[in-house]
């Protein structure tokens, strides 16, 4: 059983079943129709493709950790999920009609956030960009689970721009956890981000901040039509992480960060599917 839900960890099947149901969740909530299956197909390939080809270009990290041990072992999974994630993406791309056009910023930004790790000298110059890592990737996943939903199905409105940058706030705040534990591995590497800059008490402003405005934002949909069931699954999330704020600073588990952590991502999204199901 530790095998099974360490490759299933490990190999980031996990983390694109979490952007599958963050995506159900836009849907549900601001949407409003049922799931579109091409584009979610697109989304999980896609993410399977994008993280698997990182996690190809991570060898070695400054602290222990179980998945890059893991990896040590199992490295060609990478390889191979790199190219079935890619050939997926391709073929539900063309069931989209158009969409490509929108997905192409996704692109972009999910090449700026692995770049930096392809040792070659123009890519190593994105090592520079200050506040870039945490940034690249929350945008990634809002605009890719909340934004990106919207824009194929053409129901943009100010619904659904206040919830893409809830969610972005709420990402960002996870991400800023991520970043604090690999701050000795993104100095070696000589990348650069807010983290790295500020000291911790900055950090700790900085996430607070994060999490306020996310429950701001949250709360702000109540405007719309959303109830105050659904305020509250989104709340549920952002609460859990603040309680586990400062016990996920002091513990680097891969297992805290990557089950736990990125669960959150799409526990309210999780819960909402139980809650219409049952």
């Amino acid at each position: 059983m530790r095998s099974v839900f360490d490759f299933f960890l490990f190999t980031s099947l996990y983390i694109s079943l979490c952007a599958v149901i963050m995506v159900y969740q836009a849907y549900a909530l601001i949407i409003d129709r049922p799931l579109n299956f091409y584009f979610t197909a697109f989304v999980f390939f896609s993410t399977v493709c994008s993280y698997n080809f990182h996690w190809a270009l991570t060898p070695n990290s400054v602290a222990p950790s179980q998945r890059l041990q893991w990896e040590e072992k199992h490295r060609s999974y990478h390889l191979l999920l790199s190219i079935i994630g890619l050939i997926g993406s391709i073929v539900f791309l063309f069931f989209l009609n158009g969409g490509w056009i929108y997905i192409i910023p996704s692109v972009i930004l999910t090449f700026l956030y692995s770049a930096p790790k392809i040792p070659l000298p123009v890519f190593q110059l994105l090592k520079k960009v200050a506040i870039g890592k945490t940034i690249f990737l929350a945008l990634i996943w809002a605009y890719v689970t909340s934004l990106l939903p919207v824009l194929i199905e053409k129901t943009v409105s100010e619904k659904a721009i206040i919830f893409f940058i809830s969610q972005f706030f709420l990402i960002y705040s996870i991400c800023i956890l991520f970043d604090f534990r690999d701050r000795e591995d993104d100095k070696a590497e000589g990348i650069r981000s807010m983290i790295t800059y500020f000291d911790e008490r900055g950090i700790n402003i900085l996430f607070g901040i994060s999490v306020i405005i996310f429950a701001i934002l949250t709360l702000l949909l109540l405007k719309y039509d959303l109830t105050w069931m659904n305020i509250t699954l989104l709340l549920i999330p952002a609460a859990l992480l603040a309680g586990l704020y400062n016990h996920a600073k002091r513990n680097f588990s891969d297992y805290l960060y990557y089950f736990v952590l990125d669960g959150l991502m799409m526990l309210s999204g999780l819960l909402l599917w139980l809650m219409n199901r049952f």
